[in-house]
């Protein structure tokens, strides 16, 4: 007995193939569930339709019905309901899934339109493959390749169009290679609110063009590269720096604030080029902002920090630790009950869940106070979040921070001020930045773990360099509180170990239980500690990312700026927030 399909589902049939897609499906993606392609360019899923580039013209057919009595009308000859086809194909983009829809998309008046659009769109297109910044990825090229008629009937001389046009800081135009697809249109009006784009002139004579007086200079603009499926849109920092078939990809995650953006991060021989997008509907559709695409450039800083200090003078980072170890063991004293007098935790919200969880044991391990910092900027309700640390909630989540962070460190001032603290390990926060005042930083002895030179580096006793995240794998959880996982995309600067590594060695040292230093060491003592992370782990993770349901404190309001208030409850074993 044949199951009737759920109430959401219809059939539709693509090359003769029934499929039960949901109503309202549109036909390019009903036929990509039936594993068949239907080349378009001015489409995009999460764009408006325009249907002007007419590269997926089908045809289509529909049930045939007695006009009169709304009746089947049978093929005596297979016994199935006959199929009205349309006398011209239709475009596949602006058709939507209905009971009974046909397409047929390799018939030969299917074909002939295709040969016929690739033909018109490269009368006037530059033939200049071989130099064009898109080679690689361009669905021109693709298209021409695949449906084009492999030769050209035109011999009159090509339109000259505009080139090598700076729509705004980030975006290079050439009109040339412009298609007229209007995504970067589009895009620019519905998704960034910023409708600054349009076309001008008629005919073979259109070009793109900002309207008088502005520029496509908001913080998305580079987004019309991505969509952009010729050479016609450029990054001007990625144009013509690197051929994309040389590059690796990847998955990584933007690191600007708690939205966590999914992105590709393309390097090669252990350079970075380029950072884009990558697709996770659940957070970022396929969408990331200009700001977390320059990232990549602190990898090689000029105030990277490429060793190891002691006391000013440049030393191996084992005798750093050592003097570490020996500052957070020896300062103050020991006290009868074991602990650490005057020593004080300065956490990050930029840390990874990881690091955070081994930050916590180093702290539980001499007794001492975590502070960290928050940072709150403007949100722009899109994908940058008024929280600018990336992992704040994955703080909360393994207990390294029972509260939401201090902007400033007024409590860890007023206690260097009053004596109680003569130590602060700050992992990879500028304490300068954060609050504290250089006349207190003279008080204490910093020890300072961090990538970046800054104030606190310089005041600092003892400095530890660290990896930046593209050079380092691990976890964070952002906003909705779903833990996501980002890949190493480059080797580490010469003699600098992992974070995980560093903070694993600090907590042996000062008498803590062995936990590894790997991704896969820890994640087994960290999900047999962390409830709600018992089942994660980082190899097991879904490219998606998990959202942590059972987090105390998810759904709660202390995203863009608002105030989280919460009651504090027990985070993880023995240890109460």
């Amino acid at each position: 007995m044949i199951q009737p399909l759920p109430s959401d589902l219809i059939t539709v049939n693509v090359d003769g193939q029934d499929i039960a897609v949901p109503k309202g499906t549109n036909m390019i993606e009903a036929a990509r569930l039936a594993s068949v392609e239907v080349p378009h360019y001015c489409y995009h899923p999460k764009l408006t339709i325009s249907g002007n580039c007419r590269m997926c013209l089908v045809e289509m057919g529909l049930p045939a019905v007695d006009p009169a009595t709304k009746a089947p009308l049978m093929d005596p000859a297979t016994g199935k309901q006959k199929i009205n086809w349309m006398p011209r194909p239709t475009i596949a983009c602006a058709t939507n899934a209905s009971p009974g829809l046909h397409i047929r998309t390799n018939t030969a008046a299917v074909q002939d339109c295709r040969n016929s659009v690739t033909e018109f769109l490269l009368i006037n297109h530059p033939l200049d493959c071989p130099i064009c910044d898109q080679a690689g990825e361009c669905k021109l090229q693709e298209h021409s390749t695949a449906y084009g008629r492999g030769y050209s009937r035109f011999v009159e001389q090509k339109n000259v169009k505009p080139k090598r046009t700076q729509l705004g800081p980030r975006v290079t135009l050439d009109d040339e290679r412009c298609i007229l697809c209007s995504r970067c249109v589009r895009f620019s009006k519905e998704i960034a609110q910023d409708d600054v784009l349009g076309f001008i002139d008629r005919g073979s004579y259109s070009t793109l063009t900002c309207y008088p007086g502005k520029q496509l200079a908001n913080n998305y603009s580079l987004n019309t590269v991505d969509l952009c499926p010729v050479g016609a849109l450029t990054s001007t920092d990625f144009r013509f720096k690197m051929r994309v078939w040389f590059l690796k990809q990847t998955p990584s995650i933007d690191c600007e604030s708690s939205v966590g953006a999914n992105t590709e991060v393309w390097s090669r021989e252990g350079v970075i080029y380029r950072i884009t997008p990558r697709q996770n509907d659940a957070v970022n559709d396929t969408w990331m902002a200009d700001s977390g695409r320059v990232l990549f450039k602190e990898v090689s800083a000029a105030d990277r920090l490429t060793s190891a200090w002691l006391n000013g003078v440049k030393t191996s980072q084992e005798k750093a630790l050592q003097a570490a170890v020996d500052l957070l063991s020896v300062r103050g004293g020991r006290a009868e009950s074991g602990s650490v007098k005057g020593v004080a935790v300065v956490g990050s919200g930029r840390s990874t869940v990881e690091e955070q969880f081994l930050t916590r044991k180093i702290a539980d391990k001499l007794k001492a106070p975590v502070a960290l910092v928050s940072r709150v900027g403007a949100g722009d309700k899109i994908l940058v979040s008024a929280d600018r640390n990336p992992n704040i909630r994955g703080a909360l989540v393994t207990g390294l921070i029972c509260a939401l962070p201090e902007q400033k460190l007024a409590a860890l001032g007023a206690a260097i001020d009053a004596g109680q603290v003569q130590v602060v390990l700050s992992v990879g926060e500028d304490l300068i930045a954060a609050g504290l005042t250089g006349a207190q930083l003279a008080k204490v002895a910093v020890i300072y773990l961090g990538t970046h030179q800054n104030a606190t580096s310089a005041a600092a006793s003892v400095v530890i360099p660290a990896l930046t995240v593209f050079e380092k794998a691990g976890t964070l959880v952002n906003q909705q509180f779903r833990l996501q996982k980002f890949a190493r995309a480059v080797p580490g600067l010469a003699g600098i170990s992992d974070d995980l590594v560093t903070l694993s060695h600090l907590l042996n040292a000062l008498g803590g239980a062995p936990l590894g230093s790997t991704l896969g060491a820890l994640w087994p003592v960290i999900a047999a500690e962390v409830k709600v992370l018992a089942h994660a782990s980082y190899d097991t993770l879904p490219s998606t990312g998990l959202l942590l349901d059972g987090a105390p404190w998810a759904g709660l309001p202390f995203v863009e700026g608002e105030t989280l208030h919460f009651k504090p409850v027990a985070v993880v074993t023995g240890v109460t927030s």
